[in-house]
């Protein structure tokens, strides 16, 4: 037929058992620094204290970030709030407050007064540059609230990963929701093994980026099926293997674009988007080259182990209503 007139170009089937295998050991190895290493989980997840601050005149957060840096405060947090004179500062909780935390409703007075005093330092600290700055508000967050948002998160993740199988499952075939399945965990266990591993903190921004990548990955997945859909439909007679190879290579060029261009927002968006999005950006561009090459090596190779055919994907008409209800 005319659509198998050029061989493809590269056969990625071909090495399948080294892909696999690959994408296999990523998977245990991440697991293994999820649950060695851990993640490094920020404010939002560990509790801690939160101050807001008014300014004059605009300032940088970059400036306020140095102020309280050179007055012993380790790694604040500092973002503006709609504009250049309001900030937000956020800093990770002391021993002692989290152990007046947990300690009762004895230690949520004891908690308070100890944010109380974090937060007139603060606002110590950034008045000896700044005389003029203000503290307008400040709240301490407990450890209990950054283990509920932990628990969502977890549940957000696993519904979205069974959402998106089961919409293949009603759109494709099983087989194809399975290796959907399977390379959505791979995806996500992977960018978080790397996570892990280089130890980047942890907060609410990288956790939406990881739902991102899930959705984002699926995408390229669900042009590759498409065109295997296509080509079985429209070929009499060809091998999986031969219909896998050529779907990936005709979606190669598509999917390496789309990988590209998606890279290079996220690469602008770390450099000049700042602080409060550097977290989403960098999980965004793992979470796009851990599922354009899963896209690409793996999600094909896991259908056709499944035994992927073309009577799993033919329209059900009278003529052929019989060979596809064999199983």
């Amino acid at each position: 037929m005319e659509i198998f007139n050029h061989n493809a170009n590269v056969n990625f089937l071909g090495i399948r058992k080294y892909t696999i295998g690959l994408a296999a050991l990523l998977m245990i190895v991440s697991i293994g620094l999820i649950f060695s290493k851990g993640l490094n989980y920020a404010l939002d997840f560990t509790g801690g204290i939160s101050v807001e601050v008014s300014y004059p005149q605009p300032t940088d957060v970059g400036q306020v970030r140095a102020a309280l840096q050179k007055h012993g405060f380790e790694n604040p947090l500092v973002q503006s709030l709609g504009g250049s004179r309001q900030m937000s500062i956020r800093l990770q909780a002391k021993e002692d407050t989290a152990d007046a935390t947990a300690a009762g409703s004895k230690g949520s007075v004891s908690s308070s007064t100890a944010a109380d005093k974090v937060a007139a330092d603060v606002l110590s600290a950034l008045k000896s540059e700044t005389p003029g700055v203000t503290m307008t508000s400040h709240s301490f967050v407990t450890s209990a609230v950054g283990d509920e948002v932990k628990s969502d998160g977890s549940v957000a993740a696993i519904f979205v990963i069974i959402g998106i199988g089961l919409y293949l499952w009603m759109r494709f075939e099983r087989r194809f929701a399975i290796a959907a399945l399977v390379t959505e965990v791979h995806d996500v266990l992977v960018t978080l093994g790397v996570i892990a591993l280089v130890q980047r903190e942890f907060d609410l921004t990288v956790l939406a980026s990881v739902l991102a990548v899930i959705g984002y990955s699926i995408n390229d997945k669900v042009v590759v099926f498409d065109r295997i859909r296509e080509l079985f439909r429209s070929a009499r007679k060809a091998e999986p293997e031969e219909i896998l190879n050529r779907s990936i290579n005709t979606t190669l060029s598509r999917t390496i674009i789309t990988s590209l261009f998606t890279g290079i927002t996220m690469a602008a968006l770390y450099f000049i988007g700042g602080p409060a999005v550097e977290g989403f950006a960098v999980t965004m561009l793992i979470g796009i080259v851990v599922g354009t090459l899963s896209s690409i090596f793996v999600a094909s190779p896991i259908l056709l182990w499944l035994g992927v055919s073309k009577k799993d994907l033919m329209p059900v008409t009278k003529e052929n209503a019989e060979l596809a209800r064999r199983p």
